[in-house]
């Protein structure tokens, strides 16, 4: 959150709990400061001077929704939650498929979408970042001599494909029945 990340005033917070809620709604593929400003009750030289300029906006973005991921994903290492990737898929799909998180899973995968495509701009390492934390957390969820070894890497890498092919096609089609088959079908192969 350039240009004071580390100690962020009362406003500053405020504009970009608002901002955020805006890029839910709106995304930031067409992200335009003055309509932004306008919508969230503030001005382009206020965003300016708290955020540096779009593109350190658009980093605290990606940074408050990639907080939301993270928070999902310390839920799931809690002591209380079941181990095994199995157990970790059936709460992850529950989380993904709920219908009042596909605003922040719309924004998840278009900046997801932006950072392979544009890999120098302010979307810079975001989609590798959520792989890395994502394969993270099912990793924590394996049993200690699955987790080990090129196979609990590759146990994670094609659950992780199946949740995220899962996740793009119930946001492109809304179709959450078919999809959570698919995810029961491979939870049960």
């Amino acid at each position: 959150m350039p240009p004071n990340t580390a100690n962020p005033s009362a406003r500053q917070i405020e504009l970009l709990d608002a901002a955020y809620a805006y890029a839910l709604t709106h995304g930031l593929a067409d992200l335009s400061l003055r309509p932004l400003a306008e919508a969230i009750g503030s001005s382009t030289r206020v965003l300016m001077f708290l955020f540096g300029n779009k593109d350190g906006l658009v980093r605290a973005l990606l940074e408050r929704a990639r907080a939301d991921e993270l928070a999902l994903l310390a839920d799931l290492r809690r002591a209380d939650r079941p181990a095994g990737l199995a157990a970790a898929v059936e709460q992850v799909w529950t989380w993904l498929a709920a219908d009042e998180h596909r605003p922040l899973l719309r924004l998840w995968a278009e900046a997801y979408a932006r950072s392979l495509v544009e890999p120098d701009g302010p979307w810079s390492g975001f989609a590798r970042a959520t792989v890395d934390d994502w394969l993270d957390v099912l990793a924590a969820c394996q049993p200690e001599a699955e987790r080990t070894g090129e196979d609990g890497a590759v146990r994670r890498t094609l659950t992780l494909a199946v949740l995220r092919g899962a996740l793009l096609d119930l946001l492109a089609t809304g179709d959450e029945h078919r999809t959570t088959a698919a995810v029961q079908r491979y939870l049960g192969r």
